[in-house]
C-alpha cells in the first residue's frame, strides 16, 4: 500500500471518528436532523479520504524538497489565508449546532491551503512586490541625498559669490597721498589691502631723510598706514613675499601683481603707464577725483575768489574747493575778491581739469565773507 491511501484511510478514519464523537456529545440537538447528520458525515468522509494526501503527504514532500523562496512565499500565503479565516470565524461560529463547530475549522484549513498555494504560484509577483517597495525606499533616499548635496554645493557657491576675497596692492604715492584711507571707510574698496614689505621699507627710508618735506611726507604716509590698520571697514595685510631679480619698487610691485592677479592702488603717473602696458589693472586715485568733481558747462556762472595772478597778462586764478584750478579772463583786477565769473570753457589735462572762465558783466569787488564762503559751497 502506497503512502498516498494510507493518508487518505487514516483522513477518513478521523473523519469517522469526529463525526461519532459529535454524534454522541451533542446527541440532544442532533436527534431532530439524525439524517442530515449522516449524510454530512459521509461526505466529510469522503471528502477527507480524496484530498488528505494533498494536505498531509504531497506538503511533506514539497517542503522538503522545495527552495527557500517557496518556502518564504507559502508561508506569507499562509499567514494570508489565516487572517481571512480569522475574518469569517464569527459569521460561521453564529450558525446552528454543529455547523458553527465545524465549518469555523474547515474554513481555516481550506483558506491556509488557498494561501500556501497561491503564495507559491506568485512567488514571482510577490518578490517584484517587495523589490518595487525597496527600490522605491532607496530612490526617495539617494534623491534626498542628492537634494541635500545640491543644498550644500548652492549655499557654498553662495558664500562664495557674497564674499570675493580680492587683493589690492598698495603703492607708497597712495599711502602718503591718505585719500585712501577716506575712500575705504566709504565702502567702495572691496576686498583686502597688501602692502608688501618693500613698499613699508621703502615709506620708512622716506621718513627718515633728512630733507624736511620728504620726512614729512613720509610721516604722513605712516600715519595714514596706520589709520588703515585700526580701521575695521577694509583689511589690511602686511606681506613679505618678494620679487627675486628685481631692485626697483615700482617694478617689483608690477611683478607681484602680476603673479597675484590683482590691481594695483597708486598716484604715480608713470607707474600707471608701466603697469597698463604689462596687462596689470590700476586704480588710479586721481583719476578717481577727476570723475567725481563736479560738472561745470560753458556758460554756467559761479563764484570764485581770485587768488593770484595768471600765467598770461590780465588773468586772475581761483580754485574750488575740491582743487579745481579756474583762470578768469581780465580776473587780475579783482586780486583777493570773490566775483561772480561765466565759464567759457573746461579743459581735461592729464594733471586734471582745467576751467576758464571770465568776469560776468557787471561783476563787482568782494561779496560779504559769510556770503562769499555760502556761495561758493555750493559748488
Amino acid at each position: 500500500m502506497s503512502v498516498k491511501m494510507i493518508a487518505r484511510v487514516v483522513g477518513a478514519l478521523i473523519t469517522l471518528l469526529v463525526a461519532v464523537g459529535l454524534y454522541f456529545f451533542d446527541h440532544t440537538t442532533i436527534a431532530d436532523i439524525l439524517w442530515w447528520f449522516i449524510g454530512i458525515a459521509v461526505v466529510a468522509i469522503i471528502l477527507a479520504f480524496l484530498i488528505t494526501p494533498y494536505i498531509t503527504v504531497i506538503p511533506y514532500r514539497w517542503m522538503r524538497d522545495t527552495s527557500a523562496s517557496d518556502l518564504i512565499a507559502a508561508v506569507i500565503g499562509l499567514i494570508v489565508g489565516l487572517i481571512i479565516s480569522v475574518l469569517l470565524f464569527i459569521p460561521l461560529a453564529n450558525l446552528p449546532a454543529t455547523f458553527g463547530h465545524i465549518l469555523p475549522l474547515v474554513g481555516a484549513v481550506v483558506f491556509s491551503f488557498l494561501g500556501v498555494a497561491l503564495g507559491v504560484q506568485r512567488k514571482n509577483d510577490i518578490v517584484h512586490l517587495f523589490q518595487a517597495v525597496f527600490q522605491n525606499r532607496r530612490n526617495r533616499e539617494r534623491e534626498r541625498e542628492e537634494e541635500r548635496e545640491r543644498s550644500k554645493e548652492s549655499e557654498k557657491a553662495a558664500s562664495n559669490h557674497s564674499e570675493p576675497v580680492t587683493q589690492i596692492l598698495l603703492d607708497t604715492s597712495a599711502i602718503i597721498d591718505g585719500r585712501i584711507a577716506d575712500i575705504s571707510t566709504t565702502g567702495f574698496i572691496s576686498g583686502t589691502l597688501v602692502v608688501p614689505r618693500f613698499v613699508l621699507n621703502e615709506l620708512q627710508h622716506i621718513a627718515d631723510s633728512p630733507d624736511t618735506m620728504r620726512r614729512n611726507r613720509g610721516r604722513r604716509g605712516l600715519e595714514m598706514l596706520n589709520r588703515l590698520q585700526k580701521d575695521a571697514t577694509v583689511p589690511i595685510e602686511i606681506t613679505d613675499n618678494d620679487v627675486e631679480g628685481v631692485t626697483e619698487v615700482d617694478s617689483k610691485l608690477v611683478q607681484m601683481a602680476r603673479n597675484l592677479h590683482c590691481p594695483i592702488i597708486t598716484n604715480d603717473f608713470n607707474l600707471n603707464r608701466v603697469a597698463e602696458l604689462q596687462g596689470v589693472k590700476v586704480l588710479n586715485i586721481n583719476e578717481l577725483a577727476n570723475a567725481v568733481k563736479p560738472v561745470l558747462l560753458p556758460g554756467e556762472d559761479i563764484y570764485i575768489k581770485i587768488m593770484q595772478e595768471g600765467k598770461e597778462l590780465g588773468q586772475g586764478v581761483g580754485y574750488l574747493d575740491d582743487g579745481t584750478m579756474i583762470v578768469v579772463e581780465g580776473g587780475r583786477q579783482y586780486m583777493g575778491s570773490t566775483i561772480e565769473v561765466t565759464v567759457t570753457r573746461v579743459l581735461q589735462t592729464v594733471a586734471g581739469r582745467m576751467i576758464f572762465a571770465h568776469p560776468k558783466n557787471g561783476a563787482t569787488g568782494a561779496l560779504p565773507p559769510s556770503q562769499s564762503s555760502g556761495r561758493q559751497k555750493q559748488y
